[in-house]
């Protein structure tokens, strides 16, 4: 399954990257969601994606910062 593959990926990065990764994802969100504005988006399942990526790097963060990974 391609989200547990993605997870994985997650845990085996550093804060840092994390981070980053999130910054990344907020920034596509936030086009993605002015081109479905702008009616210029042809995969609007793209961002219900982004977004479950988002949550995923969120949980991944929160995990590590209560000590739980």
């Amino acid at each position: 399954m391609k989200s547990t593959k993605y997870l994985e990926s997650l845990n085996d990065k550093t804060v840092e990257e994390l981070q980053t990764d999130l910054v990344t994802n907020k920034k596509e969100l936030f086009n993605l969601r002015f081109l479905n504005a702008t009616n210029q988006l042809d995969n609007t399942a793209r961002i219900r994606e982004v977004r479950k990526n988002i949550a995923r790097i969120q949980t991944v963060m929160t995990k590590r910062a209560k000590g739980l990974a």
